[in-house]
């Protein structure tokens, strides 16, 4: 299979602009490929993750990825996709997230070699163009009828309610602008984006055919759902960030062990590098295993996060299967635990297992407490407790302050020390 084959094969293809001629363009040496980042906050989320893996694909292809981060455009805000206006951010806040989007998107592409990706800021050609020069060299290419048939733009002209301001309708032609600058100045014919982009990528091969006369090119990715429906990238109405202190590496790896299984085979294809017969083989085993899901996981986290963070989030996640808890943080054990009942214990002299058993609720009393310890069933940071008189210690906390009692497989106690 050649690129675009095996992009359509994995399902991450939903427009091409003159396809022939593109595997043809493909076919005949290196090229540039382009997609623009927004700098809308400080970190990209699970959604930014399709568009920077097929630039990495064409990347390992043997093409040249153009990383944009929109410094320029971030200052206005794409329309496509929203029903309402975006709340302009501060010059300062807007470069903060750019500096902090670039050192995100740096973990997926090779800067050196001789396919090296290239990472471009659109303010810097943006800043000094003045608004009458801006309209003669951009502004006079574009009649409004053509911007108006825009599907990002017509969909938000029907919201009688939010409508679309002046600035946002401009943002077609900056991004367009950002096409035929990269065309000139590094060779770029092509850009990708996601489906909601159509209309502003066909809008920078219009601005590119009438100024040089060339010819330029676009394609798209599908925007995500579920197969719930539910919006892709999303957690209990939270963004999955790539950002491990907005959301930690736990968090992250449990959003894909919890794929569905009817979306499984589709996310392995996405947001993997794996072979397609080695999904397939993935995909053989039987569902209820899930194997695929802790493979997803494990090859998304560790593309994002680095293999030992992957190894620290495997490694939590076998505690609720009884496995090691020591090396864990607070942290580590907050989330993983965050769904049972808690307690609060002082260790500043040794506590009975049973009286901590009673205060965590595991128990109604110390008798029903020792009954349990002597039946074998109650484990302290998943260790068998050996007797009714075994007790707690300061240096038995699992981590800085925190242990776990269980009792049975599957009933935890968080134990949250005071001293």
């Amino acid at each position: 299979m050649n690129l675009l084959e095996e992009l359509d094969a994995r399902g991450a293809i939903d427009d091409v602009t003159d396809r022939a001629a593109l595997e043809e363009l493909l076919n005949a040496g290196q090229q540039k490929i382009y997609i623009g980042f927004d700098p809308t906050a400080d970190s990209l989320h699970v959604g930014s993750l399709l568009p920077a893996l097929m630039l990495a694909r064409f990347q390992r292809a043997g093409h040249r990825p153009i990383v944009l981060v929109g410094g320029a455009t971030g200052m206005i805000g794409d329309p496509s996709g929203r029903s309402s206006e975006r709340q302009l951010q501060t010059i300062e806040q807007i470069r903060a997230n750019a500096a902090a989007i670039k050192n995100q998107l740096a973990r997926f592409f090779e800067f050196d070699g001789s396919n090296a990706a290239i990472a471009v800021n659109n303010y810097d050609w943006t800043h000094n163009v003045s608004y009458l020069d801006f309209l003669r060299e951009v502004g006079k290419h574009f009649t409004v009828n053509h911007m108006l048939a825009k599907e990002s733009v017509r969909s938000r002209l029907e919201d009688r309610e939010h409508g679309i301001s002046y600035t946002e309708f401009s943002y077609m032609l900056l991004q367009a602008f950002d096409f035929l600058k990269l065309f000139d100045h590094e060779g770029c014919r092509i850009q990708g984006g996601g489906s909601d982009q159509w209309g502003n990528i066909t809008a920078g091969i219009e601005l590119i055919r009438r100024k040089t006369g060339g010819q330029a090119f676009g394609i798209t990715f599908p925007l995500l759902t579920t197969s719930s429906g539910e919006k892709f990238g999303k957690s209990a109405g939270n963004a999955i960030w790539l950002d491990a202190n907005k959301t930690s590496p736990y968090q992250f790896y449990q959003y894909w062990i919890n794929t569905d299984d009817r979306d499984v085979a589709r996310f392995l294809k996405l947001f993997t590098f794996l072979p397609l017969h080695e999904i397939e083989a993935i995909l053989a085993n039987p569902p209820e295993q899930r194997i695929a899901q802790k493979r997803l996981a494990a090859e998304v986290t560790k593309l994002v996060h680095g293999a030992d963070a992957l190894a620290q989030v495997q490694k939590a996640s076998e505690v609720l299967f009884g496995g090691e808890v020591s090396g864990l943080t607070d942290r580590d054990l907050a989330e993983i635990f965050a769904d049972v009942p808690s307690f609060e214990l002082d260790l500043a002299s040794p506590l009975k297992v049973t009286d901590a058993l009673v205060r965590a609720g595991a128990a109604k009393s110390k008798g029903e407490a020792t009954r349990l310890v002597a039946g074998g069933g109650v484990y302290l940071n998943n260790r068998r407790v050996d007797g009714p008189d075994a007790q707690i210690r300061s240096e038995d906390r699992a981590s800085q302050s925190m242990l776990i009692l269980r009792v049975g497989k599957k009933s935890y106690f968080l134990g949250r020390v005071s001293s």
